[in-house]
């Protein structure tokens, strides 16, 4: 559980570290572009003083320099507008339309837009004159690519970052699953050696004593060892499918967990009158119930209380609901449970729930999740399947 905490916090402060990274960024093209459009603003400011002194030349005034910095503007999109809002020169425009009138209509109609954002330069012609036309003009081509740029950078990282997560989350799935598997088989060959060794001396005790009560109970227990360990050697592998009752299997889970549960643990069961049928591996699935049902009487302690096994259906589907009345799951840990290493137990390995979900998931192409969970009051886990 500190292992879990642990990686969410170092997640939490990646995530931190990438938005402080990216308002950063954001910032930092924030004051280029407005100082970029600061120098724009003076620009247009200087070339609209040139327009001025043309409107206002005679014969002796000297237009080299203003035609010059008439001419020089090569890259800001700027309008002028008289009086009455007729167009008298444009420069740097994008035309969409090819006709002449339609052209004039298009940036005239640019203009204004540019005069109602506040996008001109008024200047007064003359001194004993109200006339005076207006400058509009537009950020240019490269300072709307400047102030776009930020973000389709920050998608592009965003987009980058997004396919290592997904590709390291794979990979370390896939290892994950290769140890599982080699543990899980592992065990079950290291388990096979001894119980068979135990079924001998069984089948021995049986023939010198054959009236001893107690050489069942044990012959019972040596075969759930053969089943574990069958279990175990199936994890990995593709197992066979056969319909099943579900009925059965909760009927096979409920008397083995009875007798080992203690009597403050009452085992109920929520069964159709008919049975319902679902392909299935009744070995491995007979595990998955059972570890959910041995968490149930794990969370409810020496207290006891109330396990619950249901069976619903729809049309398509079947569902198995385990509840207890336990001491229930914090919110914050309900997306860790079928996490491997995941535990709350103080000799917990944390590797029940995600094996169950393998097994539900991988083998049987189901769905396992906890349905709700309320502190003190108890948890329901639920496993849905297709129907066959």
């Amino acid at each position: 559980m500190q292992w879990t905490d642990r990686i969410r916090q170092v997640k939490i402060f990646l995530i931190l570290a990438a938005i402080l990274i990216a308002v950063a960024s954001l910032l930092v093209s924030h004051f280029l572009t407005q100082d970029l459009k600061e120098q724009e603003r003076h620009r247009m400011a200087v070339w609209a003083e040139a327009m001025r002194t043309l409107n206002n030349a005679d014969t002796n005034t000297d237009l080299n320099l203003v035609l010059k910095v008439l001419n020089d503007n090569n890259s800001i999109p700027v309008i002028v507008l008289d009086a009455q809002g007729n167009v008298t020169e444009f420069r740097n425009i994008a035309l969409k339309t090819g006709a002449h009138q339609d052209s004039i209509a298009e940036i005239e109609a640019m203009g204004k837009r540019l005069l109602a954002e506040h996008k001109n330069i008024r200047i007064g012609l003359g001194e004993h004159t109200h006339d005076y036309i207006d400058v509009c003009y537009d950020e240019s081509v490269m300072l709307k690519r400047l102030a776009v740029y930020p973000f389709i950078q920050l998608g592009i990282v965003l987009i980058f970052v997004v396919i290592a997560i997904f590709a390291l989350l794979t990979s370390k799935r896939a290892e994950q699953n290769k140890v599982w598997v080699g543990l899980s088989k592992e065990t079950a060959h290291q388990l096979g050696t001894p119980i068979s060794s135990l079924m001998a001396w069984v089948e021995i005790l049986k023939e010198s004593y054959p009236s001893d009560g107690l050489i069942p109970e044990l012959d019972k227990d040596v075969r759930r060892l053969q089943l574990i360990a069958d279990r175990f050697s199936k994890i990995g592998s593709n197992p066979r499918l056969v319909p099943t009752s579900l009925n059965d299997v909760l009927d096979h889970v409920i008397e083995y967990m009875d007798h080992r549960t203690s009597k403050n643990i009452s085992l109920v069961k929520d069964l159709p009158a008919h049975d319902v049928i679902v392909n299935l591996n009744p070995s491995l699935f007979e595990w998955v119930i059972e570890n959910l049902s041995k968490n149930a009487v794990d969370a409810m302690g020496a207290d006891g209380g109330i396990i619950t096994l249901r069976v619903g259906e729809t049309n398509s589907r079947a569902m198995i609901e385990v509840s207890d009345t336990g001491k229930g799951i914090r919110k914050k840990d309900i997306g860790n449970v079928f996490r491997p290493g995941f535990t709350t137990k103080e000799r917990g390995w944390g590797l029940g729930l995600s094996l169950a979900r393998r097994i539900v998931e991988d083998y049987h192409r189901g769905k396992i999740y906890v349905r709700n969970s309320e502190i003190g009051r108890g948890t329901t886990f639920c496993i849905e399947l297709r129907k066959s």
